[in-house]
């Protein structure tokens, strides 16, 4: 059945049977010609043969076909609405596409129809404004930056079958024929893909999925081939703060990589659970920063909902999102890992965050040195007398230093003499000469002190210490030593001390901070203490202690003075009767003169060293484990030793501690192959 309705001013069905189609054509021929295009009509076909329909659109639109005999069928049309004359057209070149035929124009005006196979191979019409969506058209794309020959292996697919496409290796241009609306459309990828790379590079920026996982996905799929031309493959670099990536190389290279990136950039799922293992930062101390953010997210973004009472709720700590969504994290200790479950532009943002935290620290190697050289020098003279008779008394000149006065001897002495005291007195350091003489019924004593004493001490202190990078460590070489902190007494009259332990020695605390660059920022705490010899009326133990705290900024590998002492003093001291001590001469034997001179010398230096990997680590522990070594061996050689010279204990070779196990296989077979030694670093260079 064939139908043709005009809509304007009257309306022509027309009831074709095959045997009748003919014969209506040519009635309709008679009565019309070539009309108004805006004229409405309504096309509506039920298995009618194609070149009924042929015919009728050349009626209805003037144009003259030469139809091929081997376009044949039936077709069907269905027009629920009235379109315009003027439109008719388009609408047959669209119902011959359908059917597997096209409509060639010649530069003639003639128009063809045939099987859209061959359409190709006759003259058929360039491209031009004037070309209908559905003209078959065949069209030359020239390609200025772009291989023309990758644009045939990427734009074929988005092409019929019917299609031809094809590349000109010498012009780099690209010759199409098929319908003109695609390949307008063609020529509109083409221009977008074919564009100018500044300095040959570009950035893509991705919506949905992660710079970093691209890349490394990019960077697998595109291994290297032997015989490849390196210098002309491109380089796939990802921006993880932009999440963008960067490609650079040869234009060429470049497409092909292009998309495959905007290929993978497909939106996720609105929710997933992510495992990060972490190589080198401690999963809680990850998990608690990025608690915060979501936190703080949260507050910024997450809308609050206003509760039944009135009040306004919002979601719970560490988790971020809106009514439908959140992020939730957690550490887990035993595989020290992160585990974020939550929206996925979301996750791929804490993700980033983890990335950035887990790294490698470096550590710092802080080799402290405390030189102190101090000199003692301590004079004494001292002339002490006694006279004494039973009925005019007795009269003395004491001078009680250190405990060596006259009064304190002789009561010794007379307790001794006694058996009072099972011990003679002390007469203390020095020269002590001493005598009794009678004058009449007197009594006289004399006793003279001298004492000359000399001291000095060379100390050179030397402790390292190795921590990571903006973390504290302390080092504490020494001796637990009691020291009395109270006393009390019972009731029964026992005393009770109370002791209180601390440690007199070495003491170093650090806690370096690595800066941009090679700056290192040291908080430090040095102390150097020791047991002072006894001074005379002291409750207990005496210490000596030198210390500091400070804040300073040195450079890797670089000696600095924390602080020091120049310490020069000089106590002279005398003890006289008065008017007789002054006398020139004579008054030496009425006085006591001391003098004591102390210098001391004392400095704090520093050195850090920081380490950014093993190589140095390696190296540094080699030069001291050496060091240690051949102190061991010199005290193995040395004379005079009452143990055998194997008993002295010396560390093994570093050699051997960095080689190779005996394999199990011949362990079990009684071999026992020498160990593999593994190459030792150089020996570190000395200044």
């Amino acid at each position: 059945m064939l139908m043709l309705s005009k809509m304007t001013r009257r309306t022509l069905p027309l009831m074709l049977g095959l045997s009748l189609l003919s014969a209506a054509v040519q009635a309709q021929t008679a009565v019309h010609s070539v009309g108004d295009p805006d004229e409405e009509l309504v096309l509506n076909l039920r298995d009618a043969e194609i070149n009924g329909l042929i015919e009728i659109v050349s009626q209805e639109t003037g144009i003259n076909f030469i139809v091929d005999p081997r376009v044949r069928g039936q077709v069907n049309v269905v027009s629920g609405q009235p379109i315009r004359r003027g439109e008719l057209y388009d609408l047959f070149l669209g119902v011959l596409k359908s059917y597997g035929f096209a409509a060639v124009t010649s530069p003639d005006g003639v128009v063809r129809i045939l099987p859209d196979v061959q359409a190709k191979e006759n003259e058929i019409a360039p491209l031009d404004e004037g070309s209908r969506s559905d003209d078959i058209i065949t069209h030359v794309i020239g390609v200025r930056y772009v291989n023309a020959g990758q644009l045939v292996r990427i734009l074929r697919p988005l092409m019929p079958k019917s299609a031809h496409l094809a590349a000109a290796v010498e012009s780099n241009t690209l010759l199409i024929s098929d319908t003109a609306a695609n390949v307008r459309r063609i020529q509109g990828l083409i221009q977008q893909i074919d564009t100018e790379s500044m300095e040959d590079f570009e950035i893509i920026s991705l919506e949905h999925a992660s710079a970093v996982d691209v890349v490394r996905m990019v960077q697998t799929l595109d291994a290297p081939i032997p015989g490849e031309d390196f210098t002309k493959r491109a380089r796939v670099i990802a921006d993880d703060r932009t999440n963008t990536v960067i490609l650079r190389g040869d234009p060429e290279n470049r497409l092909a990589l292009r998309g495959i990136i905007q290929r993978l950039d497909t939106p996720a799922d609105d929710g997933a659970t992510q495992v990060h293992y972490l190589r080198y930062a401690k999963a809680e101390d990850v998990a608690e920063v990025l608690r915060g953010i979501a936190e703080g997210l949260e507050q910024e973004q997450a809308p609050t909902q206003q509760g039944v009472d009135g009040s306004m709720g919002s979601m719970g700590s560490g988790q971020y999102g809106t009514q439908n969504s959140s992020i939730r994290i957690q550490a887990h200790e035993s595989t020290n890992s992160v585990v974020i479950y939550g929206p996925a532009e979301l996750s791929r943002e804490m993700a980033s965050i983890i990335r950035q935290l887990d790294i490698r620290r470096a550590q710092v190697l802080v080799e402290a040195v405390i030189a102190e050289v101090s000199y003692d020098r301590a004079k004494e003279l001292g002339v002490q007398w006694g006279i004494g008779n039973e009925s005019a008394g007795v009269g003395i000149i004491n001078f009680n230093r250190g405990g060596n006065g006259i009064v304190n001897l002789a009561s010794g002495v007379n307790a001794f003499l006694e058996g009072t005291v099972t011990t003679p007195p002390s007469l203390g350091n020095g020269l002590a000469l001493g005598g009794l003489a009678s004058i009449g019924s007197s009594q006289i004593a004399l006793l003279i002190n001298a004492l000359q004493s000399d001291s000095s001490s060379n100390i050179l202190s030397t402790p390292s210490l190795m921590t990571l990078d903006n973390e504290e460590a302390e080092i504490v070489v020494g001796q637990n030593v009691p020291f009395i902190s109270g006393r009390s007494v019972e009731a029964s009259g026992q005393a009770f001390d109370t002791i209180q332990r601390e440690d007199v020695g070495i003491k170093l605390r650090i806690k370096p901070q690595i800066n941009e660059g090679n700056a290192v920022r040291l908080e430090i705490e040095q102390e150097v203490s020791q047991i002072a010899q006894g001074v005379t009326g002291a409750a207990d133990l005496i210490t000596n202690t030198r210390s500091l705290k400070t804040h300073v900024m040195v450079d890797d590998n670089e000696l600095i003075v924390l602080g020091g002492l120049i310490d020069d003093q000089l106590v002279e001291t005398r003890d006289k009767v008065p008017g007789l001590g002054d006398i020139p001469g004579l008054g030496r034997l009425f006085r006591y003169d001391t003098a004591r001179m102390e210098k001391r010398n004392l400095m704090v230096f520093l050195r850090p060293v920081i380490i950014r990997d093993s190589a140095v680590a390696q190296d540094l522990t080699h030069s001291k484990y050496s060091y240690i070594r051949d102190q061991q061996l010199q005290e193995r050689n040395r004379a005079g030793n009452l143990l055998p010279r194997n008993d002295t204990p010396v560390l093994p070779d570093w050699s051997y501690l960095m080689s190779l196990p005996a394999p199990f296989e011949n362990a079990i077979m009684g071999g026992v192959p020498a160990r593999a030694a593994l190459p030792a670093p150089p020996p570190p260079v000395v200044e």
